[in-house]
């Protein structure tokens, strides 16, 4: 129940290479819906900047008024974020409303459209409302020009359209290890590499949002990311650095696939966030107003669970599922295509559970992001 969508063989479905993807999804069959309360949390407290969005939003005479969300996964943040746009919406206009629920085309829609007509009826509860799904890269355009009004993404522009190095031997995320923790390094340069690529993608992702955007229209952008303070990579990645050098020390996973396996996620600052919209040097400058942009902190449920009733299984479990929902389909595509290769990854996740039941006070964890709200220009 915790694999990603399969081909009919069997097997794990192929990246291609100019897919402008560098996972297969989250965590499928409902597993990412069960363990995305954090993340809803994060989407939760940009609700009111929505609203705001959804009530100033230029309508149209006649036509249809579509809502897009570029990265849904399996669909229970999306539609709720969606019903709230609605909410203030529908009062607004009499036409009909298309939402567009979007993400790559290996995720798990099956779960998606069960979400999105639970009991064979729209779960946005109005016969003006009607509901799509588009298979496709958030890097790409995946709408006709100008036939957009209401654009949103949350908690996905940090998944990179491609890997911009071929290996990260020191450490299995971009932006390196906690600075509590330190149990491995990246390089500069190789920083640098990554967050080359982050502002490149979000330049990328303007641009096409631009074109499907019509004139006037909005676009909502919220992702986990870092501030001075702290970053949502601390307490996670090195928690799962950790269970998979574990299986490197043992042989079981070989130091040359660790040294290519990192996971193709970076967290950005605010300023990293807003700098292609108005850097002139960025392809997508001058293409949107900015509205809006702020950094924040929300909390984190099995964190405060933990701190009041102090059941350390029980915040392990919450703890690694957690980020086994987003890291799980990555890890098991680095490793060799092996018989056994599925209980491999289960026992990486089955060792971070002990790891962090060992010494769960190495492995803190935050969540910060940040987010930007803009208006396409005319």
């Amino acid at each position: 129940m915790t694999s990603d969508p399969q081909r009919p063989d069997g097997k794990s479905p192929d990246l291609d290479p100019d897919s402008h993807a560098t996972t297969t999804g989250m965590t499928g069959h409902g597993f990412y819906d069960a363990n995305s309360q954090t993340q809803w949390n994060a989407i939760s407290a940009v609700l009111p900047t929505l609203d705001i969005a959804a009530a100033t939003l230029p309508l149209p005479a006649d036509g249809v008024i579509t809502l897009a969300d570029y990265g849904c996964s399996e669909g229970r943040n999306s539609v709720t974020a969606m019903a709230q746009a609605l909410k203030t919406l529908l009062p607004r206009t009499s036409l009909p409303v298309q939402t567009v629920h979007s993400d790559i085309p290996t995720n798990d829609f099956s779960t998606l459209f069960l979400n999105l007509r639970p009991n064979a009826k729209s779960v946005f509860g109005s016969d003006r409302v009607f509901s799509s799904a588009v298979g496709g890269s958030m890097y790409d355009q995946l709408r006709p020009d100008e036939s957009v009004h209401l654009a949103m993404t949350f908690n996905a522009i940090a998944f990179l359209s491609k890997r911009p190095l071929k290996s990260l031997p020191g450490y299995i995320f971009p932006n390196g290890p906690s600075a509590a923790r330190n149990n491995g390094y990246v390089a500069e340069a190789d920083k640098e590499a990554f967050a080359d690529q982050a502002k490149r993608d979000l330049e990328t992702f303007l641009k096409v949002r631009a074109r499907e955007l019509v004139p006037g229209g909005k676009l909502l952008v919220q992702v986990f990311g870092a501030t001075d303070d702290a970053r949502t990579c601390d307490g996670i990645y090195d928690l799962l650095n950790d269970a998979v050098l574990a299986f490197v020390e043992s042989g079981e996973i070989s130091r040359e696939t660790y040294e290519r396996y990192y996971q193709p996620v970076y967290m950005r600052r605010l300023k990293e966030l807003t700098e292609p919209v108005s850097d002139d040097r960025f392809g997508s400058a001058g293409l949107f107003d900015l509205e809006e942009s702020r950094d924040y902190e929300v909390a984190v449920p099995f964190v405060e669970q933990y701190q009041k009733d102090g059941d350390l299984e029980r915040y392990a479990r919450d703890y690694v599922n957690f980020f086994r929902a987003f890291t799980e389909a990555v890890l098991r595509n680095a490793l060799p295509e092996t018989p056994d290769r599925q209980t491999l990854v289960e026992r990486v996740y089955a060792h971070s559970q002990e790891i962090l039941k060992t010494n769960p006070d190495l492995y803190p964890f935050r969540y910060l992001a940040v987010e930007m709200l803009l208006t396409r220009k005319g």
